[in-house]
Parts: structure tokens; C-alpha cells; sequence
């Protein structure tokens, strides 16, 4: 019964192992490729993003590896000597010999650390050292995500292109065969017929050139994503909700703090701080404790070496304190100081830097919303006019060529207003990262 009872606990035991595991499992393909889960996935498999986290831990382990001189150092060593002749000592005009031929000792020792400043440095810095590690992190997130978004967008502009196109292209060959048919009941010439072929042709043509652009662009966002799989991407979105993400606050003020970079200098100024703190210890004495303990054997033959021992036992304090360095002490804190003055003008540049970010971002993103607003209308209008074109051509007052003008003048409404779209929308991302504003989504 006792057996059983542990064999079912073991057997327990892997199952709730294997199933953590599989719940903690990254899928390794995309089922649902909206924006969110495109980012998310980057943030799960971009090699920068996975570096910088193994980054977080090995600097977690450096901090302990220092941090560990805080604790007491226990040693053991074991030493064994023949001595061929033995040393020589003049004593009252003669020679004596002194020791024995076989010596053999077995030593523990212990020190303990009471004022390091290496130590003591490790420890008051722990926190800010991975705070800034892992800042570093959040600032590739923020990239990442930027990144990645802004290549969605550029593959959506691309498919739409050539969703128009498609579109453009029924169109057209409906076109070709009412001008053909007409040329073959004599009721038009040629030209209509021709002109039609024409514009088919070169609508075809750019088909073709998007469908390879499309290619170049999608393995793009897969390298941003860290997307290895063959397989392709098939991108899901609402254009509702992308048409009504185009609007914000255009009366925000930068706040520095929340800035990932500003972050980065002030944790950075704590640092040089601990810095400057650091090399003024140098004026304070290191101590140290220690305590050791060793068995001393000594016999002149090997096989009675380990008969008799003689142990030996100490504590003890150790002060060690350079006097004179020729200035080096008083340099090194003049060189700390220094360095902790041109970090504050470090932190001056990231915030007028930040402004100017912001600046030259919101412009642009009224700039492309005004144009978005355009593009909005022009579409709308050249609806309208292909509707209305289109009647009048069947219904014979309107020529074929007022026909094709219309045709071109929608299908650039359609990819100008596009093109407008994404475009207000890759700026709005700008705009959100000089603000310090960006959302990722949280592993």
C-alpha cells in the first residue's frame, strides 16, 4: 500500500511538470495573425529580445557571484613535502641540521569580509545594476514592437494594392469584352478595343510587381518576428477599428520620465553616483577576519609520516591601508565627479532630443491625418463619378475614354486613401514612442 501510495505521488508529480510545460509552450505558428498577435509573437521569438532576457539572468548571477564575498570563505588544503637534504643552521660554530625529511599538513581556513569596498559596491548597486538590464529589455521590446507594427501595416498597404487591382482587373476585362463586341457589330472602331487591352495589360503588370514586392515585404516582418517557419502569413485585421485607431491626443506634452531612454540615464546617474561613493572608500582601511585550524605531521620516515600530528589553531584580524598612492585615490574621485557632470549633460541632451522627437512626429502625424481626411473624400467622390460615368457609357453619352479616366481616377482614390491610412497610423506609432506611451503586450 505504501509503494502504491508513492508511485501514484511520482507518477503526480510528472504530470503536473508535463503539463506546466506544455501550458508554458510558445507555439511556433500563427493562426490568428492579427497585429497583436504578430507582436506578441515577436516578443517571444525575436533573437534580440530573447538574448536580452538570457542577458537579465546572467547579470542576476553576476550580482550574486559578487555578492557571495559577503559570505564566509571556508577553505581546506592538503600538503605533502620530501625534503632530498634537509637545511642547514649554524649554531655555536657548528652545523645543525634541523626538520625532518617528510612533512605533510592538513589546513581549513575561514575568512570573513567586514569592510570591502568591492563588496560593499556590489551590494548597494544590486537593484539599480538590474533595473538597468532590464530597461534594456523594455527599450527593445518598444523597438520590436514599432518595428513589427509598422511592417503589418506595410504588408496590409501592399495586399489592399493588390485587392484594388483584382478589382480593377474584372473591371476592366468586363470592359474589354463590351468594347470587343461592340467593335465586332461595327458600332465603335477598334480604338475602344484597343485602349481597353491596353489598360488591362498594365493593371496586370502591376499586379505582378506588387505580388513580388508583397514577398519581399511579408519576409521582412517574419525576420522582425522571428518567424522561421516556411509557411506564410496570413494577416487579420478590422478595418473599422484600424479606421477609427487613426485619432489622438494632439495636445499631449512629452513627460521625460516616462521616456525608456531618460529612464535609462537616471538609473545610469545612481550608478556613477555609486561610483563616486566607491573610489572615496578607497580612503578606509579593507578589514578582514580569519580563522584557520590545520594537523602537522612530520616524521623523517615516510611509512610512521602520519603516526603523530601536531595541530595548530588561529583567529585573527587582518587591516590592509595604502598610505601614500602618489594622488591616485584623489584622481579617481576628481575622474568619478567628472563623469557624473557630463552624464547630467547627457540627460539635457536626451530631453531636448525628446522634444524635437516629438516635435517633428506630431507634425508629420497631422500632416498625414489632414491627408488621411483627403484621401477619404477623393474616394468617396471618385465613386460617384465611375457610378455615374459608368451608366453613361453603357447608355451611350459618355466616351470610352471618359470611362477609363474615371476607372484610373478610383483606383488611385482607392490606393492614395490606403497609403493615407496606414501612413497616419505608422506616424501615430512615432508619436506614442516620443511620448513614451507604447503598449506591448506583457509576456
Amino acid at each position: 500500500m505504501k509503494k502504491a501510495i508513492i508511485r501514484l505521488f511520482i507518477s503526480s508529480g510528472f504530470s503536473v511538470i508535463f503539463f506546466a510545460a506544455s501550458a508554458q509552450k510558445v507555439p511556433d505558428t500563427l493562426t490568428n495573425a492579427t497585429l497583436q498577435a504578430c507582436v506578441q509573437y515577436a516578443l517571444q521569438h525575436y533573437p534580440l529580445i530573447q538574448q536580452a532576457l538570457l542577458d537579465e539572468q546572467i547579470t542576476d548571477r553576476q550580482i550574486k557571484s559578487k555578492l557571495a564575498d559577503w559570505y564566509p570563505q571556508l577553505g581546506v588544503v592538503g600538503t605533502y613535502q620530501n625534503d632530498f637534504q634537509l637545511p642547514a643552521l649554524a649554531f655555536n660554530g657548528a652545523s645543525v641540521f634541523s626538520g625532518t625529511y617528510n612533512n605533510s599538513a592538513v589546513a581549513l581556513s575561514l575568512t570573513q569580509n567586514i569592510f570591502n569596498r568591492d563588496v560593499l559596491l556590489a551590494a548597494k548597486t544590486k537593484k539599480d545594476v538590474m533595473t538597468n538590464i532590464k530597461q534594456t529589455t523594455v527599450g527593445d521590446k518598444i523597438d520590436v514592437t514599432v518595428n513589427v507594427s509598422k511592417a503589418f501595416y506595410d504588408v496590409l498597404l501592399t495586399e489592399k494594392q493588390i485587392e484594388v487591382l483584382n478589382d480593377d482587373i474584372v473591371r476592366l476585362e468586363r470592359n474589354l469584352k463590351d468594347a470587343y463586341n461592340q467593335y465586332q457589330g461595327g458600332l465603335v472602331d477598334k480604338t475602344d478595343y484597343k485602349r481597353a487591352t491596353i489598360s488591362l495589360n498594365n493593371s496586370k503588370a502591376e499586379k505582378k510587381n506588387d505580388e513580388e514586392t508583397l514577398k519581399a515585404k511579408v519576409a521582412i516582418l517574419k525576420q522582425l518576428m522571428g518567424y522561421t517557419r516556411p509557411d506564410s502569413l496570413h494577416l487579420q485585421y478590422d478595418s473599422a477599428q484600424m479606421e477609427s485607431e487613426v485619432y489622438m491626443d494632439t495636445l499631449a506634452v512629452p513627460d521625460y520620465s516616462k521616456r525608456i531612454e531618460y529612464q535609462q540615464l537616471m538609473t545610469q546617474k545612481h550608478l556613477q553616483q555609486a561610483d563616486v561613493q566607491y573610489n572615496k572608500w578607497a580612503y578606509i582601511p579593507t578589514v578582514t577576519a580569519g580563522a584557520g585550524y590545520s594537523l602537522n605531521y612530520f616524521n623523517s620516515r615516510f611509512s610512521g609520516l602520519y603516526s603523530n600530528n601536531y595541530p595548530q589553531s588561529y583567529a585573527g584580524l587582518n587591516v590592509s591601508f595604502p598610505i601614500f598612492q602618489g594622488t591616485k585615490r584623489t584622481q579617481n574621485i576628481r575622474i568619478a565627479e567628472l563623469q557624473l557632470t557630463r552624464l547630467d549633460w547627457d540627460i539635457i541632451n536626451v530631453q531636448t532630443a525628446i522634444s524635437t522627437q516629438y516635435s517633428q512626429a506630431i507634425a508629420s502625424y497631422k500632416a498625414y491625418l489632414n491627408n488621411y481626411y483627403v484621401e477619404r473624400d477623393n474616394l468617396g467622390l471618385a465613386r460617384e463619378v465611375f457610378s455615374t460615368i459608368e451608366l453613361q457609357y453603357r447608355s451611350g453619352i459618355k466616351a470610352y475614354l471618359d470611362l477609363i479616366t474615371s476607372e484610373t481616377d478610383l483606383r488611385t482614390a482607392q490606393v492614395n486613401y490606403s497609403n493615407a491610412l496606414y501612413q497616419v497610423l505608422s506616424s501615430k506609432l512615432d508619436v506614442e514612442k516620443a511620448l513614451g506611451t507604447i503598449i506591448y503586450p506583457q509576456q
